[in-house]
Parts: C-alpha cells; sequence; structure tokens
C-alpha cells in the first residue's frame, strides 16, 4: 500500500466479482473509503462484506438506483470523488435472433448506465470543485468484435464517445472522465461461459501469451483516479497483453 487514494471516497458499480471486485480490493489498499454497488444482493453483500466495505443493491439501468448508490455514499462518508461504472452484461447472441427487447436490455445496463452514473455524481462532483468519472468500456466495439456481439460492441463503442463528450462538458468543473478497454481478461464468468478450448485460443492470440487479470484492470483503474492521472481526461487505457497488435495469427518471432 502507498496511500495513493488516501482520504478519497469511491463509489464501484458492478463489483460483486471479477473486474468490478479487483477495482474494490485495490482501491481499499490505496486508502480510498469504498462503497460497493452491484445488482446482485446476495453476491454483493457476500463479497462486500469479506472486503469490508459497505454494499448497496443498484441496478444500473434504472436513473432512481443509480441516485441512490451516489446519495448512500456521500451520506456514509460525505463526498464522492471517484465513481466507476463498471456493470454490464454481454450475452451471446447473433444480430438476427435479437429482438428489439434484448437489444434495449443490453443498452440499458451498459450504455445508458453509463450516462447514469456521470449523471448522478455530477452535482457533488460539481460542488466539490473536483472528481474522478471512470468506465469500464473494451477492446470489443472500439476496435475489434465477434459474432454474436452486436449488441456489446454497440454499447462499449458508445461509451468511448461518451467519454469524450463528458470529458469536454464536465472539465470546467475540475472532473476528469476517463475508461478502461480491458482485452480478454480470466475472470468467474470467462471461466464459466467460455470453456478451456476458447481460453487457449485466446492465449494463442495475445502476444504476452496469457489472458488479463481482474488486478491488471484495477492497476489501470486505480492510475486513472488517482493524482498521477490529473492531466489525463477524454481517454481510455487499453489493457489487453498487446491482442490489438498482429496483423494475423503468424506473429511469434521464436514460435513454439
Amino acid at each position: 500500500m502507498t496511500g495513493r487514494l488516501e482520504n478519497k471516497v469511491a463509489l464501484v458499480i458492478g463489483a460483486s466479482r471479477g473486474i468490478g471486485r479487483a477495482i474494490v480490493e485495490r482501491f481499499a489498499e490505496e486508502g480510498a473509503k469504498v462503497v460497493l454497488a452491484d445488482f446482485d444482493a446476495e453476491g454483493g453483500k457476500a463479497t462486500a462484506d469479506e472486503i469490508g466495505v459497505p454494499f448497496i443493491q443498484t441496478d444500473i439501468a434504472k436513473m432512481d438506483d443509480t441516485i441512490a448508490a451516489v446519495a448512500f455514499t456521500i451520506e456514509r462518508y460525505g463526498r464522492l470523488d471517484i465513481i466507476v461504472q463498471n456493470a454490464g452484461i454481454y450475452p451471446w447472441q447473433l444480430i438476427e435472433n435479437t429482438s428489439p427487447e434484448d437489444w434495449d436490455h443490453v443498452m440499458g445496463v451498459n450504455l445508458r448506465g453509463a450516462f447514469n452514473a456521470a449523471r448522478a455524481a455530477l452535482p457533488q462532483m460539481k460542488k466539490q470543485g473536483q472528481g474522478r468519472i471512470l468506465f469500464t468500456s473494451s477492446i470489443t466495439g472500439p476496435h475489434v468484435t465477434s459474432p454474436g456481439h452486436g449488441h456489446y460492441s454497440a454499447t462499449k463503442a458508445g461509451i468511448n464517445g461518451f467519454i469524450r463528450s463528458a470529458a469536454l462538458e464536465f472539465s470546467s468543473y475540475g472532473i476528469n472522465v476517463n475508461g478502461v478497454e480491458p482485452g480478454n481478461i480470466l475472470t468467474e464468468a470467462i471461466q464459466l461461459h467460455r470453456g478451456d478450448a476458447f481460453i487457449k485460443n485466446m492465449e494463442n492470440a495475445i502476444p504476452l501469451g496469457r489472458l488479463g487479470s481482474p488486478r491488471d484492470v484495477a492497476n489501470a483503474f486505480l492510475f486513472l483516479a488517482s493524482e498521477d492521472a490529473s492531466y489525463i481526461t477524454g481517454t481510455t487505457v487499453i489493457v489487453d497483453g498487446g491482442q490489438l497488435l498482429p496483423e494475423g495469427a503468424d506473429f511469434r518471432l521464436l514460435p513454439p
């Protein structure tokens, strides 16, 4: 621990497991007072208890829930310095099989959730004259994609556009707005839904030879939340092990 977030208050939404949990753990290690918010009441509460932070159940697709999470954080700690909107869903679904209701559901959580988080945090951060608004984007959408991720890709590309607009609008209030674009990260969801063959195939496509860990992504969020990133706004940090670099599959100088 180096105290990089000492005396800071953070709200992390979508944090019962995986990347979100790692962000809460990393922020707490660095001295922040953290509130964990998640749609999953049972899982979120269990994770919060394990880490030793407060929990509030939150449906990020609903503005009232998001405002309530911000209010809970301010009531508990008196301020809000950092908000991280990490909640997201990525059902595998071909476009031809996607109903308007399916589309709206993914948009509601992933993209409207970004707007809700920023809009809910803005009044307090304006009052303070400073703040960090951070989003989990993805390399999927802004840079690459795969079949079955049409709605997910659209939301993540949309988040990147929203980051730039919000950063410009909020700059005069002393608020920095940024995001992190993870590549393939070895989370519980990947292990459960994708299987060993998928993971091995991804490892072979990544120059560093492994999937990322949730902590790898959390470290990027820590940087953006800290004073080290005080002159950075309106951008994203790619955390992908070099996955975007190769022009083709045969890229290694010394293939195994």
